[in-house]
């Protein structure tokens, strides 16, 4: 999952980083492909190396060291809303055959759980140029449609975006611990373009909560390379994010 968010990201992206697993993406594109690439917090960090020491949130010190700006969130907002944010990763409780997530609440038997809400997911969903969604991959995360739409993706499918006045491309990718979904040209539903080693396509239909459209070219996902691995390993050295 790190690296295929590695491999998203091109030399001189402008990045809305986010934590976890994009994190080490970030990490690792800048070790491997893309030097150039710029890392943006929501909390107003900006920088050009990922940092030097394992941090648990973006305001930990060692990303605030050495940083190229730390201004607020208004600024790096401000940044997205002018169309200056080439790629942002975000995530979710649920996802839906469109891309739309669910952070906000989800009902099962009866009993409705509040999630922890938007934060500033919904502004990379709708302005970011494109965007890509990580998560874990469980049937129950993967339902044809989500019970609240937090930060949408394509809507109900075709020009939905474009009919509601949103600036930004949508989601390109949806990378899960099971495989990797692109998106149909058209239709805007999501398609699977690979399996990770050791998942079939079976077991990816099985946990997933409508019928799926598979690539016709589908296929297993690359394994990291040694550059790449030696890059996680250098960014999470105590695996925290990859335990």
């Amino acid at each position: 999952m790190v690296a295929a968010a590695a491999r998203e990201i091109r030399d001189g992206d402008k990045v809305f980083v986010g934590m976890r697993l994009p994190l080490l993406g970030f990490a690792v594109a800048k070790e491997t492909h893309a030097p150039n690439a710029i890392g943006i917090f929501e909390n107003g960090v900006i920088r050009d190396w990922p940092a030097l020491e394992s941090i648990f949130t973006m305001s930990d010190p060692p990303n605030v060291a050495r940083a190229l700006c730390c201004a607020g969130l208004n600024d790096v907002m401000s940044l997205m809303q002018s169309g200056r944010v080439d790629l942002g990763f975000i995530g979710g409780a649920e996802i839906d055959r469109f891309g739309n997530l669910n952070t906000h609440w989800v009902q099962e038997n009866g009993k409705r759980t509040r999630l922890p809400g938007s934060g500033g997911a919904a502004d990379i969903a709708t302005m970011a140029r494109r965007c890509i969604i990580i998560m874990n991959h469980e049937k129950r995360r993967f339902t044809s449609k989500v019970q609240y739409i937090t930060s949408p993706g394509f809507g109900d499918g075709g020009n939905w975006r474009e009919r509601h006045g949103l600036s930004g491309g949508g989601p390109r990718r949806v990378i899960t611990s099971m495989g990797i979904f692109s998106f149909e040209a058209q239709t805007h539903e999501m398609i699977l373009s690979s399996f990770h080693p050791g998942v079939t396509v079976e077991q990816i239909k099985n946990e997933t909560g409508w019928p799926i459209r598979i690539a016709q070219n589908v296929s297993e996902t690359t394994s990291p390379t040694e550059m790449e691995l030696a890059a996680v390993r250098k960014y999470d050295p105590k695996r925290v994010w990859t335990s």
